[in-house]
């Protein structure tokens, strides 16, 4: 709710008092008068005392709680300018509930120094009582290690729900205080955000009993430090922890019995991951190679993760381990086994992603098929084979005629996307299969880019982001084999989309298989 709803509502309100005024007027409940003189909201200022007392009365006539609720709701830049404007609003702006400081308040004045944004937020909270602070985000401010002390004892109370802190790179040793979790703020605090500083939980800290959010990004803190303070946080919900570097095993304690959500990304010198928590029903592992070990699995519903040699472990396990699996996004590098065919099933198996980068020559993309047999439920499927060299075996100069197996239709598949589509033989029988076996296919996408950007998309500078060589022959050829091979067999009612290199950037690359 910004400044110009709240205006609009004021003026809304003071047309009903208008309406009011003359209506009583007109029924006789105000003495008549000789000439008609004009409504109190039309006054100048310049009348009688009772003309100024009705002109003082341009605010609606509401409860003082509904005030600050309204005011509550007001981004912070409206919300001081609406207190500097009305006393009714000066003392729920030293209460104000949600405090978000960052570059923004500046609005659109990028010139004002970075050492001025900190004294502007130091006067902010110096002005604020904090009672009643419920949000508090500090987001990217520079030069804020010689406040963050100060800010953080006035604005983190007992009632705080939620806190937010993001430093820069160069406040990165600032050590969040173990101190500042009181006793009131433990049983309040919701969701805690830290990201691009020290935090060393200690074992004396009390339970956080409420806190069911953690996220932690470039976070100096150590395995065991993580452990304890998770140990004391039994209504966790959802876990993230990103590029803290400093973690070598990241242990979930069985006591939380909420968590459904843990994401684990770029954590350079994690080796191992063991949960214990029961109801885990999305595990999200991005950037390591780690030894996984979580426990009881039949609750899980989202599972993404990548690992050499993945894809064949994928399907002959997780059908058993994972029964439930609604969302399965696995990446593997070097693949060198083809993915083997058997009668286990993916039954609630609903969006399918599969990357392959750098696989052996001799994989046999067409192995795929495995994944789509067993998901009867199937209805999203991305490949992802972008790779800046196809070593495989090209359609083009291929003496062996497109491979056939025995039909099975599919009635759910209705998107399927291909991304680093080239003229590998496998790959091309796979795309004609599912096009001839998904009766319910509605949309397939053969790119033949690695997906980037292009100029008409707002590139800077105008130009497509360059490719090798190589790259580009082989998407040529791509391209040419959806045209010869593939575009003829897609029936009228599948919707499909060919996306090529912008031949105004890349007019120059070689086609020699024209």
């Amino acid at each position: 709710m910004g400044l110009l709803a709240l205006q609009r509502l004021m003026s809304l309100q003071c047309d009903r008092q208008r309406h009011q005024r003359r209506n009583r007027y007109l029924n006789g409940s105000i003495a008549a008068v000789g000439k008609r003189k004009s409504l109190p909201c039309q006054q100048d200022g310049h009348g009688d005392s009772k003309s100024a007392k009705r002109m003082r009365c341009s605010i609606p006539e509401l409860p003082e709680e509904i005030w600050h609720h309204i005011h509550s709701l007001l981004p912070l830049r409206d919300a001081a300018r609406a207190a500097c404007l009305s006393r009714a609003f000066l003392h729920s702006w030293r209460c104000h509930p949600i405090l978000t400081l960052n570059r923004c308040i500046h609005g659109s004045n990028a010139s004002v120094p970075r050492e001025n944004l900190s004294c502007i937020i130091d006067n902010i909270l110096r002005n604020h009582t904090g009672i009643g602070i419920k949000i508090f985000r500090l987001e990217s401010i520079f030069d804020a290690c010689n406040y963050l002390d100060n800010w953080l004892q006035i604005a983190v109370t007992p009632g705080i729900e939620e806190l937010t802190l993001k430093l820069c790179h160069g406040e990165m040793q600032y050590n969040v205080p173990c101190k500042l979790f009181s006793d009131g703020v433990q049983s309040s605090i919701r969701y805690l955000k830290l990201s691009l500083c020290a935090f060393h939980p200690k074992a004396e800290l009390g339970p956080l009993r409420n806190l069911t959010s953690l996220q932690l990004h470039s976070v100096r803190i150590s395995g065991d430090e993580l452990e304890c303070f998770l140990s004391k946080s039994p209504a966790l919900e959802q876990l993230h922890v990103s590029a803290c570097h400093e973690i070598m095993a990241l242990k979930i304690p069985c006591v939380l019995l909420q968590l459904h959500c843990l994401k684990v990304s770029d954590c350079r010198k994690l080796q191992v991951i063991e949960s214990k928590a029961r109801n885990l029903s999305s595990f999200i592992l991005m950037g390591a190679v780690v030894k996984v070990s979580l426990g009881e699995t039949l609750q899980m519903k989202n599972l993404c993760m990548s690992h050499p040699n993945l894809i064949c472990s994928a399907r002959a396990e997780l059908p058993s381990t994972m029964p439930n699996l609604e969302i399965l996004s696995i990446g593997s590098f070097d693949q060198r086994v083809n993915t083997p065919m058997l009668p286990t099933k993916f039954l609630f198996l609903k969006h399918l992603s599969i990357s392959l980068k750098f696989t052996s020559p001799s994989y046999d993309y067409f192995s795929l098929v495995s994944f789509l047999d067993a998901s009867p439920s199937l209805k999203t499927w991305l490949l992802d084979v972008a790779c800046p060299t196809m070593r495989h075996e090209s359609f083009f100069g291929s003496s062996s005629e497109l491979r056939q197996i025995s039909e099975q239709h599919h009635g759910c598949l209705d998107t399927m996307k291909i991304k680093g589509f080239h003229s590998a033989k496998s790959l091309i029988e796979l795309t004609c299969y599912i096009i001839k076996n998904a009766k319910s296919l509605g949309c397939l996408t053969l790119d033949t880019t690695f997906g980037e950007l292009k100029c008409d998309n707002g590139m800077i500078g105008g130009r497509c982001a360059e490719m090798p060589k190589d790259f580009l022959t082989e998407a040529g050829r791509g391209a040419a084999a959806i045209r010869s091979y593939i575009e003829d067999k897609v029936p009228p009612e599948v919707k499909l989309t060919v996306v090529e290199h912008c031949r105004r950037c890349h007019f120059d690359s070689p086609c020699e298989w024209i």
